[in-house]
């Protein structure tokens, strides 16, 4: 395994560099060769925060009309709420402001398609188990009541009154709202 891939043929901008990373860092020059400070705080204008799935298929800030600075952006695999979403969250409602949370999950998210066993599996190949669960689910719906409840129990966070979740249909761009009950 390599620590950056290949970049393949014909994607993006054309710009040197052998591997992905390297095409991203010489992007990043450019962007900030023309970069201005937007004299944003980091406190979310919109005073919400977004966990959503780290699928690459969710353009989260075009799918929900925001701008830069509008909300907190928390992803990982599933978009479930983890004890690590739980300390996201805590830091961006006590100590930026924020109180609002929208759960968002998708359609043909890879995690239905595994199961915990792939931690016994990565127990096998690297001698070590996991420290974490994979929290795979078969019923999206189901999932996102779930994250819906634990970010509602949730004793660290201040505001839990504006919580709810959302499945993103990755064909038609369409969210539609999970009923907590």
């Amino acid at each position: 395994m390599t620590p950056s891939a290949s970049v393949p043929t014909g994607s993006g901008p054309a710009i040197s560099g052998g591997t992905v990373t390297d095409r991203l860092v010489e992007a990043n020059g450019q962007y900030a060769a023309a970069f201005a400070d937007p004299g944003m705080d980091a406190r979310p204008v919109l005073r919400v925060a977004v966990v959503a799935c780290m699928d690459a298929r969710l353009d989260l800030h075009a799918a929900l009309g925001l701008n830069l600075g509008d909300c907190h952006t928390i992803r990982n695999a599933g978009g479930v709420v983890t004890d690590d979403v739980i300390r996201s969250l805590t830091i961006s409602q006590r100590a930026l402001g924020t109180r609002s949370v929208v759960l968002i999950h998708h359609t043909g998210c890879g995690l239905e398609t595994l199961t915990e066993e792939f931690r016994h599996d990565l127990e096998m190949e690297v001698g070590q188990r996991p420290a974490w669960a994979v929290e795979a689910f078969r019923d999206v719906e189901q999932d996102v009541r779930q994250s819906m409840q634990r970010v509602r129990t949730s004793p660290f966070l201040l505001h839990t009154d504006d919580v709810r979740g959302f499945v993103f249909d990755v064909k038609t761009g369409l969210l539609s709202e999970t009923d907590p009950a």
